[in-house]
């Protein structure tokens, strides 16, 4: 077993691929001179941002506005039809994404905190065709096609990020809900507390999915603490997640159908108090390794599998947006393994809650406090 101190850079070049399986700092690429210019500011805790055919953004704030950008930065007047979220922590208006067909429908899906009976609440996921007038417009046709069961009475960990395949069908992933009685739920396949689920764009069980006895067909993987990062990588179809741990132990993982990956049995983190977590091991039997981990913690917030051409260098290469160091961290991937890595974005100057790709090949970084815009591409 490799030792889980940091890793230097000639020891990692002579391991195998399978000894990345512990892998705690990559050694560091070379440096990329980059710009950072804000096209647009004045958002409120912005969340998520998905990109329009025609190059303008779609943007979430947590506390339950959808709004379009113009490509010149100016913010549209809140879409309505947005159901109720509960906005009070780390809940709120979440992820969203455009259906495969958004050109023709105009389907686009959103995940939120819902607000349920007796206090309680949960994320759930909602699909509606979004009927724009100018910069705002409406939701028309809403169903939720999704709502995490069972629910809680908390204002933590509810994930959430949503990955449109290419059969049509959604990878959403939620948290476990943070407090004790709650992590353990992770490991238990009957509920959705801490999995990464698989459904239709009707809400139904997708193609592919574990049956297992005891698991509920919606779910795809479990023990999981709070995926707030996923991205399918076009060239081979497969799923990646990144996941917050505790006081350290933040984890980049490829989810396979019917696997546990460990939370809160194993984990590379601590609790906040410094104390262990559970037993205080690291790996277990049958139970899975990340392909990656940080220590200490970067609070990981989304995931970009970058292919553009303005930045040749990185393409094949993971951007992490990071919440606690304010910054970007990009990943140099090498037949599936993190071999070298590179702190981009370190003077953004405020937390970075979600990475995406431009149609123009720059990275768009959405901030939070400050609610902005920036726009990354080569100095």
């Amino acid at each position: 077993m490799i030792s889980r101190l940091s890793l230097t850079a000639p020891l990692l070049f002579l391991m195998s691929p399978s000894a990345f399986a512990e892998q705690t700092n990559a050694p560091e690429a070379p440096k990329t001179a980059v710009k950072l210019e804000t096209v647009a500011a004045g958002l409120e805790n912005p969340w998520a941002l998905e990109f329009l055919p025609d190059g303008r953004m779609l943007v979430t704030e947590k506390a339950g506005r959808l709004r379009v950008v113009a490509k010149d930065g100016t913010l549209g007047e809140p879409i309505s039809g947005v159901p109720k979220v509960m906005s009070n922590g780390q809940g709120g208006l979440l992820d969203v994404a455009l259906a495969g067909d958004y050109a023709q429908s105009g389907t686009i899906f959103f995940s939120y905190s819902e607000p349920r009976e007796n206090g309680e609440n949960g994320t759930s996921v909602a699909r509606a065709k979004l009927a724009l007038e100018g910069d705002s417009g409406k939701l028309d046709d809403l169903k939720v096609i999704f709502q995490q069961k069972p629910g809680y009475d908390g204002d933590k960990h509810f994930g959430s990020r949503i990955v449109v395949a290419d059969d049509g069908n959604l990878f959403v992933t939620v948290g476990e809900r943070s407090d004790r009685k709650t992590s353990v739920e992770a490991q238990n396949p009957a509920n959705h507390l801490g999995k990464v689920i698989h459904i239709t764009a009707d809400g139904a069980p997708a193609s592919g999915n574990p049956t297992k006895d005891g698991w509920d067909p919606l779910i795809w993987s479990i023990g999981h603490r709070n995926v707030q990062g996923a991205v399918i990588d076009p060239a081979t179809g497969k799923l990646w997640t990144l996941e917050h741990g505790p006081q350290g132990g933040d984890e980049l993982n490829q989810p396979e159908p019917g696997k546990n990956y460990g939370w809160p049995v194993i984990t590379y983190g601590k609790e906040y108090s410094g104390g262990p977590v559970g037993e205080g091991i690291s790996s277990k039997s049958g139970l899975e390794q990340p392909v990656y981990y940080w220590n200490p913690s970067i609070a990981t917030s989304s995931l970009l599998l970058y292919t553009g051409d303005l930045f040749p260098d990185w393409k094949g290469n993971f951007l992490v947006g990071a919440l606690k160091f304010m910054q970007v961290q990009r990943l140099v991937m090498k037949d599936g393994q993190v071999v070298a890595h590179e702190v981009l974005a370190d003077d953004v100057g405020d937390r970075v809650r979600d990475v995406k790709q431009g149609p123009d090949g720059a990275v768009y970084l959405v901030t939070d406090s400050e609610g902005r815009i920036v726009r990354m591409s080569p100095k």
